[in-house]
């Protein structure tokens, strides 16, 4: 344990440092330029779907609740208290509740193909400008593995839903599943141009469980925006305000995200290859001993 020691404490530096520079680039004009292309394409994709779906959702959500005899009973109580027409808000913001994450993790798609190479190569630029490009990781191979790991990520949202009926997890899974993807995906598109694909494996598997753990603190971060529902039929009436700055913010954590992992990855990068050099350097031969300086002389 003490011998892994300095190796901990070289990665807890690498980890703050990362995320004090993440927060100072956030400020960056391009950065907050950057923020809004995501954006307007999610807004407008959410607006399309919603004018073309958003009727039929509602309609089915409510029939289906419609449907169950214990809810019946439920919203008969909810008359008979005066609050009748609290059922017709239930149906929108469980319409609402189930795209969230839907949304969560295509502004997680977007930032990654849109923002996050433009943003690792900000940091290369102004930090890393003499770091090799090996360019390991292709246009194709980046989308590849983006959607490859989206797809695992909906199917962990989608089979771990009953369990957010569990008060405690649903604290838990959502920011899980969220950094693991974060993780994933942002970790991939930081080292995708400048390490070969070797390269890319051993920065993983050396510090895998920092880039988990940027990864999971980027989902709670990203849990955070959440607030802006629980306002209830407020947000059903407020919606088209509150979405796009919802969304919004949840493009700013992962910007926010995708800078502290390019600044930790290239960082990482640097230092990995700064160890292969050195190591492939033969060692040096001591210098030869001038005469008068063995361990026989003597001074005269």
């Amino acid at each position: 344990m003490l011998r892994d020691a300095p190796l901990y404490a070289a990665r807890m530096s690498l980890f703050l440092d990362s995320f004090w520079r993440a927060v100072a680039y956030c400020l960056h004009p391009r950065v907050i330029a950057l923020s809004f292309l995501p954006l307007a394409l999610i807004v407008g994709l959410s607006l399309g779907l919603g004018y073309l779906y958003w009727d039929a959702a509602v309609a089915w959500v409510r029939g289906a609740l419609e449907s169950t005899d214990l809810l019946q009973s439920v919203w008969g109580w909810l008359q008979d208290a005066g609050a009748g027409n609290l059922k017709t808000v239930v149906a929108p913001l469980l319409v609402i509740f189930m795209v969230t994450p839907v949304i969560v993790v295509l502004s997680l798609v977007v930032v990654g193909m849109l923002m996050a190479p433009a943003l690792a190569n900000l940091v290369a630029e102004r930090r890393f400008a003499q770091l090799e490009r090996k360019r390991g990781g292709s246009l194709a191979a980046s989308i590849a593995w983006s959607l490859g790991s989206t797809v695992l990520a909906l199917i962990a949202l989608i089979v771990s839903l009953p369990l957010w009926l569990v008060p405690p997890l649903i604290l838990l899974l959502p920011p899980l599943i969220w950094g693991w993807l974060t993780y994933r995906v942002m970790a991939f598109d930081a080292l995708a141009e400048h390490a070969s694909r070797d390269e890319r494996r051993e920065v993983f598997r050396r510090h895998r469980m920092w880039l988990l753990g940027i990864g999971i603190l980027t989902g709670y971060l990203g849990a955070a925006p959440s607030l802006l529902w629980a306002s209830g039929a407020l947000f059903a009436a407020a919606f088209v305000v509150l979405a796009p700055l919802a969304i919004w913010i949840y493009t700013l954590v992962f910007a926010f995200g995708s800078l502290w992992f390019a600044h930790y990855c290239l960082a990482a990068l640097q230092a990995l290859r700064a160890q292969e050099t050195a190591l492939s350097l033969p060692p040096q031969a001591p210098a030869p001993l001038a005469l008068g300086d063995d361990a026989n002389s003597r001074p005269v």
